[in-house]
């Protein structure tokens, strides 16, 4: 940093531009937010889509279950 004395019109300046950027930064972290929760409700939506399609195949075509054998009893 330097070592002189900053002027209150300086320092005004300063504290103007970093709100400047932290504003900035603020609203592209709100927009990397927002796309992020549509992507995250795309895939949601295409498998929802996937697991309603196997649930109605499941229903149309139940698999039998296979008889298990009986355990003998031992004395």
């Amino acid at each position: 940093m330097d070592s002189e004395q900053k002027t209150p019109a300086e320092l005004k300046e300063i504290r103007l531009n970093r709100k400047l950027a932290q504003d900035a930064e603020g609203i592209k972290a709100m927009a990397d937010i927002a796309a992020e929760d549509i992507a995250i409700r795309k895939r949601t939506e295409n498998l929802r889509a996937l697991r309603l399609e196997r649930e109605a195949a499941d229903r149309d075509n139940p698999v039998e279950a296979k008889p298990r054998p009986k355990k003998k009893k031992t004395t």
